[in-house]
């Protein structure tokens, strides 16, 4: 082939795209977002194709999945910072007892600044104005306490592992409840109703819709005295915690970072689970509705999410269902954080926009096909997702959210950025300093026990108790009359005389001259003179 065969470069031929940029432009967004990261491709990191999620969309909820020990906690640390600093409050769930680390500066060093400079990242070390918040006062925290009325029969039948006939007969008595206002505040409460609705007297109030079996009742006694045996009694009284104090932000404008520290309870996850469920109802039940906003009004992350689904009922499901598809519309994004999605029934899983998944082992069969199952839960990608899930690192994840308008990005394997706050616990001390220093403290710290349904009860069955006494008296005592012999009247004078010995003895005599003039002279009818 000679010089004039070979072929001419085209001049206006543009070079092939790479794949990876490709990707990173679908996380090009015009307006507010949070920076996640940098995109790695083929082992490389890429600082300049940064990985975002738009502020609008943190109320489409989100899924932060991913392996023990793979860096899950962290990256809600680092998606907390960024709201807080874009003026979003946030909840967390504080399972283990080292995000506290949010309201201290981190910890300047060697692997950050190599992380830093890896991701394209100017990090900073820097805080986040937080409150610290317990159940029920156990552990550290400012105590939230709910009535058992506010927290239902659903969630409660949750908490106490009960049947759906048990979950049903629960439902009856806080229905007689409600009609009657009995306010069930605490549990003593509860297990007065139910103690009373099978008495002898209370067993009749409930036949018009159904009653109520004195198996089920000892069943549902049984489960309550078995929950305050765990400690649990605590959880459940007032001054009832408002949760539009999570929406609060600080005076510099940041988002202030609400964090329920839980590992004085992180043995009874069906009870913290549940616990994190009613705080979300409950902002629901409150919230306006509000439509897309410009940022949420909070973003609420759920900790060990599976916890809250294992053994669940299904109205219970149906009501997270529900929860979670209408609380968007109240500004409010939910992120339920756990090891794999199969772990979130599906129903709610269809509700979840935005994804962060951090690797997976495949160590066993059944790993293998949670892998799997993963995987099918993604776009189409230019990744082999089985092999990327199995050989990302600690801080990586892949990523797919929802555009500004709405439409998921392309999935991208990420190198997370390293949050700016403390990773790890703060000193006790300090904790314990933040709680009281806190303007909250005051309103929520003591415990308040007024007039409630177990009050009211135990008054009524004195006075009944009372009222069957007296009766029982005043019958005791009728029937002993009757059983009396009549007493004779008092004898006059006459008639005593009359009936003495010596007045016997004279009439006797009567017939005599002497006995007749003796008698006269004593009935004052003497004999007159001729």
């Amino acid at each position: 082939m000679t010089a004039s065969d070979q072929p001419t470069a085209n001049p206006s031929a543009q070079p092939p795209t790479q794949p990876w940029a490709e990707i990173a432009a679908g996380y090009a967004f015009d307006g507010a977002a949070l920076d996640l990261g940098a995109l790695l491709w083929d082992g490389q990191c890429h600082p300049d194709a940064q990985v975002r999620i738009p502020l609008p969309m943190l109320n489409r909820h989100g899924l932060v999945a991913g392996a023990t020990g793979t860096g899950k906690t962290k990256t809600l640390q680092l998606i907390a910072e960024q709201l807080s600093a874009n003026g979003v409050p946030v909840f967390l769930a504080d399972i283990k007892g080292d995000v506290s680390g949010v309201s201290a500066p981190g910890e300047d060093g060697e692997k950050v600044r190599e992380r830093a400079a890896q991701v394209g990242q100017e990090w900073t070390a820097t805080g986040f104005p937080c409150e610290f918040y317990g159940l029920g006062g156990t552990g550290p925290g400012i105590p939230v306490r709910a009535t058992v009325t506010s927290f239902g029969p659903v969630l409660l039948s949750k908490v106490l592992q009960l049947n759906q006939t048990q979950e049903q007969s629960l439902g009856l008595i806080f229905h007689y409840a409600d009609a009657k206002g009995l306010e069930l505040v605490d549990l003593k409460d509860l297990r007065a109703v139910v103690a009373f609705l099978v008495s002898d007297v209370g067993k009749a109030e409930l036949k018009g819709i159904g009653g109520l079996s004195t198996v089920t009742a000892g069943v549902i006694l049984r489960a309550i005295t078995a929950f305050e045996q765990q400690g649990a009694g605590g959880f459940f009284g007032e001054p009832e915690f408002d949760t539009s104090e999570f929406l609060r932000t600080a005076a510099d404008g940041r988002g202030v970072v609400s964090v329920l520290e839980l590992p004085a309870v992180q043995d009874k996850p069906q009870l913290f689970s549940t616990f994190l469920m009613w705080l979300l109802a409950d902002l629901y039940g409150d919230l306006p509705e509000v439509g897309d906003l410009d940022k949420p009004k909070l973003v609420f992350f759920f900790d060990e999410a599976h916890l809250l689904f294992n053994g669940a009922s299904k109205a219970f499901l149906e009501s997270i269902t529900q929860t979670v598809r209408l609380i968007r519309s109240k500004g409010v994004g939910v992120f339920f954080v756990t090891q794999t999605p199969k772990d979130v029934p599906a129903d709610v899983l269809a509700q979840l926009g935005n994804r962060v998944q951090h690797a997976l082992r495949a160590f066993t069969p059944d790993d293998a096909k949670a892998l799997k199952a993963t995987v099918r839960t993604f776009p189409n990608s230019a990744y082999d997702l089985e092999e990327v899930l199995t050989g990302l690192g600690t801080g990586e994840a892949v990523i797919t959210v929802l555009s500004e308008k709405g439409a998921p990005t392309p999935v991208a394997a990420t190198r997370l950025r390293a949050p700016q706050s403390l990773m790890g616990p703060v000193p006790a001390a300090d904790l314990e300093a933040a709680v009281k220093g806190s303007p909250l403290y005051g309103r929520y710290a003591e415990a308040v026990d007024r007039e409630s349904a177990y009050e009211r009860l135990t008054a009524e069955q004195q006075e009944a108790e009372a009222a069957a006494l007296r009766a029982a008296e005043e019958a005791a005592a009728a029937k002993e009359a009757a059983r009396a012999p009549r007493r004779k009247e008092e004898p006059s004078l006459a008639e005593q005389v009359v009936g003495s010995g010596i007045f016997k003895s004279l009439a006797r005599s009567i017939g005599t001259q002497v006995g007749r003039e003796i008698s006269r002279s004593i009935f004052g009818t003497a004999r007159r003179r001729r």
